[in-house]
């Protein structure tokens, strides 16, 4: 008898004493008698802040608003740090599969990471959704059956503050740019979205993941003379890079630092007066209505911070997940899977989401001005909201991707 075995055996014989009648037809329905869910992201490095052990905790604050249960089915979560590494998160999502009967996997921070773990849960036919990954090749050409992308893209991001900047005069760009697949795919996606409002891509350099000295790559750009220096970089390489930017008085000239992915953590760890001015584009804000404004209040007594759009996406999977597995009757793959597909996305992250056939969630994204200092009101108050982009022009269409499954 196997491990599993036993225990499901056991989770079995242990509930004819408490469960139900019919209990037992809905265990069998349950792999392992208990629905495990694995948040895999980065809880050390350069992304700690951006997603790591705060999307820990939205993800167990949606199993809580959940129930906490399923029909008296024990929801657990499971959590790691894969340090940004592809081989170590395939390692980690590959024993949870195998050994310990993870049926999904959210966060995946680090597109390289997610690309790789999306990959190898094809091959097991099990379900990711990314929500701390940037790259829009996860439902473009490398789409999986089983892949799903709910939080934020490249394309979104490029179409917020992109779109908001070239429309501002910045018609000429230098890109410094993270040197892997998150980096290439931001750039790449900008330089599209400029270059398509008659824009022009000057230039760019490319820095390694959690480099610790920009000066280099910051006279490059400056020497372009750019209007705009597009930083795809994210987590601490863009924080450093901006306070590294303000050291060499670039901000003070006639050349725009856009902040391509910058949430509100790293704004909150880096300042308004280094941060004050910067443009950004964000799937959540806590302070947009009353019902953001209550839960960012739940989330703070938990964390300490505000959410950012990583953690609310993250909550945000977790609780569509398991709606779907409750209207699925199951937690078996392929029948999740169409429920995911299948339901509307309601809930305090996104109103009126919707999942396309490539598995990408389409939702509102939100574009704000970081606020002077002498303009916020609180510690947390460092939002100006610009313009809310509606989901359909944030977001690729499933035959514009690039996804082999909507090409058939």
């Amino acid at each position: 008898m196997t491990r599993r075995n036993g225990l499901a055996l056991a989770a079995a014989l242990a509930g004819t004493l408490t469960l139900p009648l019919g209990a037992h037809a809905q265990d069998a329905a349950f792999s392992g008698g208990t629905i495990k869910l694995g948040i895999l992201n980065d809880q050390s490095g350069t992304y700690a802040e951006f997603g790591g052990r705060s999307s820990v905790e939205a993800a167990k604050m949606a199993v809580e608003d959940f129930g906490g249960k399923l029909n008296n089915i024990p929801i657990e979560i499971l959590n790691a740090d894969h340090q940004n590494k592809p081989d170590i998160a395939s390692s980690i999502a590959r024993q949870w599969y195998d050994r310990d009967g993870v049926d999904a996997i959210m966060d995946l921070t680090t597109s390289s990471v997610a690309l790789a773990v999306q990959g190898l849960s094809k091959d097991k036919k099990k379900i990711t959704m990314v929500t701390g990954a940037a790259t829009s090749e996860l439902t473009g050409k490398q789409c999986t059956p089983y892949g799903f992308h709910w939080a934020y893209d490249t394309r979104a991001l490029a179409v917020g503050t992109g779109g908001a900047l070239v429309q501002q005069g910045g018609d000429t760009w230098f890109f410094l740019t993270a040197d892997y697949a998150f980096g290439y795919s931001l750039e790449e996606e900008t330089s599209r979205y400029v270059k398509s409002k008659g824009g022009k891509v000057v230039g760019a350099v490319r820095h390694p993941l959690a480099a610790q000295d920009y000066s280099s790559f910051l006279l490059q750009a400056q020497g372009s003379g750019a209007k705009v220096i597009g930083l795809a970089n994210a987590g601490n390489d863009t924080a450093n890079t901006i306070k590294q930017a303000s050291e060499f008085g670039i901000s003070e000239g006639n050349q725009r630092l856009a902040a391509l992915l910058f949430t509100l953590a790293e704004v909150h760890g880096l300042g308004l007066k280094v941060a004050q001015g910067l443009t950004l584009t964000e799937g959540w804000y806590w302070d947009l209505n009353d019902e953001t404004r209550a839960f960012g209040q739940r989330f703070m007594k938990r964390t300490g911070k505000m959410p950012n759009m990583v953690h609310m996406g993250t909550y945000s999977a977790v609780l569509q997940y398991l709606k779907a597995v409750k209207a699925a009757g199951t937690d078996e793959t392929e029948a999740v899977t169409k429920q995911l597909h299948a339901l509307p996305v309601d809930d305090v992250f996104a109103r009126g989401g919707k999942v396309l056939p490539n598995g990408r969630m389409v939702h509102d994204m939100y574009l704000f001005e970081v606020k002077k200092p002498a303009e916020s009101k609180s510690e947390w108050d460092l939002y100006k909201h610009l313009a809310t982009i509606p989901g359909a022009e944030a977001f690729a269409k499933a035959e514009e991707s690039g996804c082999p499954m909507t090409m058939r």
